[in-house]
């Protein structure tokens, strides 16, 4: 086999065993993975906030993530996190508690930032969820 060949095999055989699914993208023993979709018009009153950087808006539709959702506009982008928290077994205290951009865990206290979803000293960061944008002023969140 020449060079060309042998080196254009190679690079093939990289590139499949390199690409990888979304789905295993995040996997935490404290958190099940339910499957929802949300639509999200910022049209609306209760979600109008998030057409500006740096808000957060708690989504806690029935059915949506485990104890609700938190959307942050994050200047770039949207990015959506479960609200609970992801290093405790879920209690009754799993639930996170949002001040401005940090989000708190009432069992243990850990405050995780909602533009990257990270807690110092914390083993398991937010779990996220795929945020899309569906129109103007419209985004998707599902899992």
């Amino acid at each position: 086999m020449n060079i060309a060949k042998y080196l254009f095999v190679l690079a093939v055989t990289l590139l499949i065993c390199s690409c990888s699914s979304d789905d295993n993208r995040y996997r935490n023993p404290n958190l099940p993975d339910y499957n929802f979709s949300v639509d999200i018009d910022m049209n609306l009153p209760q979600y109008s906030q998030l057409q500006f950087t740096g808000n957060v808006v708690y989504v806690n539709q029935s059915g949506v993530g485990i104890n609700g959702v938190y959307v942050i506009n994050t200047g770039g982008g949207f990015t959506a996190y479960e609200a609970s928290c992801p290093n405790q077994p879920l209690t009754d205290c799993s639930r996170l508690q949002r001040d401005g951009v940090i989000a708190t865990c009432p069992c243990d206290g850990a405050e995780y930032n909602l533009f990257s979803g990270e807690a110092e000293g914390q083993r398991y960061t937010l779990k996220p969820y795929r945020v899309e944008i569906t129109g103007e002023n419209k985004i998707r969140v599902s899992n």
